[in-house]
């Protein structure tokens, strides 16, 4: 592990100007520290965040909830407003990681978590994410976990996040502040795919900080679902996952929303395939053609071919859950 000096500051605008080339925020550490030990992240300098006043959850003046970017995972799953208004944020939260890792992930960590491609974790064979330029050894190599969807040929590494993809259907907004001040990202636009940088997970720039997270006013509390495939039955990252979340009027959807992950650099909807939920009877056909369009244009590598199926099912049997009521 390459020498490090290590900061605690105690307000917002100290931890930033502390930032600088080498410069790491850290909160709870659970993905950072691995990538240090494995010698995948080299910082100069580690800023600890944790006295920062960022753990609280609040109502927004609009009726929504904005979360800071400490609290924890599990804080935030077994939050009465979140089981209560948003239990798709629950399950998902949930259905990752372990209860040990949950007690120290944070909001904010969750969403900056790396991917658990094997190359990127393994120095010594090449990987564009990790070092760019160098090449992709997934590839032509070990690539059952990765990409069908949005990939490049710099990269097929998968966003290894649960919560993640329940925040892309809620339509979160993302609160950052760095040098240049405050702003809000659209929760679509934090992440991003692959294309000739690989490199860049998101679209935060030099020193910039998670603040919050704000979830909006709608929910969908009274049907969503969360749906998660897996090779064991705990502490394993997604083959395929799906949130579905439907507005219903009886049997008729009036709008809904699909996310994967596990199959993607970043979780992958379409706005094509929900609309082709709206004003549908809430019945098999409809999911169907909805999943089809969704995992259109999908693209699987010699191992993962059978994850274009799994994803194909499991979209119909998360949309039938959600029509149900039921919240999985």
């Amino acid at each position: 592990m390459t020498p490090f000096s290590y900061q605690r500051p105690e307000r917002i605008e100290q931890a930033i100007a502390l930032h600088g080339p080498g410069s790491r925020y850290i909160a709870g550490g659970t993905n950072l520290l691995d990538l240090m030990k494995e010698n995948v992240l080299r910082p100069t300098q580690l800023i600890d965040i944790n006295r920062l006043p960022l753990r609280d959850i609040e109502d927004t003046r609009e009726g929504g909830l904005m979360i800071g970017a400490l609290v924890s995972n599990a804080e935030l799953a077994w939050h009465p407003q979140i089981t209560l208004r948003y239990p798709l944020l629950a399950k998902a939260i949930l259905a990752g990681a372990s209860p040990q890792l949950r007690n120290m992930a944070s909001t904010g960590g969750n969403l900056l978590q790396g991917t658990r491609c094997y190359y990127f974790y393994d120095t010594a064979t090449p990987c564009n994410k990790r070092e760019p330029g160098s090449g992709c050894s997934a590839r032509e190599g070990r690539n059952r976990i990765h990409a069908i969807l949005g990939a490049s040929e710099t990269c097929v590494a998968v966003h290894p996040s649960d919560m993640c993809v329940a925040l892309a259907v809620l339509e979160a907004q993302v609160h950052v502040c760095g040098p240049q001040g405050e702003r809000r990202i659209a929760f679509e636009d934090f992440h991003g795919l692959p294309g000739e940088h690989p490199e860049r997970d998101n679209v935060l720039t030099e020193g910039e900080l998670i603040t919050a997270i704000e979830l909006p006013v709608e929910g969908f509390a009274s049907h969503c679902a969360y749906l998660k495939l897996l090779d064991r039955a705990s502490y394993a990252f997604a083959l395929v996952s799906v949130a579905a979340a439907l507005e219903m009027d009886g049997d008729v959807i009036r709008r809904g929303r699909i996310a994967l992950g596990g199959v993607a650099h970043k979780p992958w909807r379409l706005e094509e395939a929900e609309e082709l939920l709206s004003g549908k009877r809430a019945e098999a056909e409809c999911f169907a053609a909805a999943a089809e369009r969704l995992l259109q244009g999908a693209q699987p590598l010699a191992d993962n071919a059978f994850k274009v199926d799994l994803a194909r099912r499991a979209i119909v049997r998360a949309l039938t859950e959600a029509a149900g009521g039921a919240v999985r």
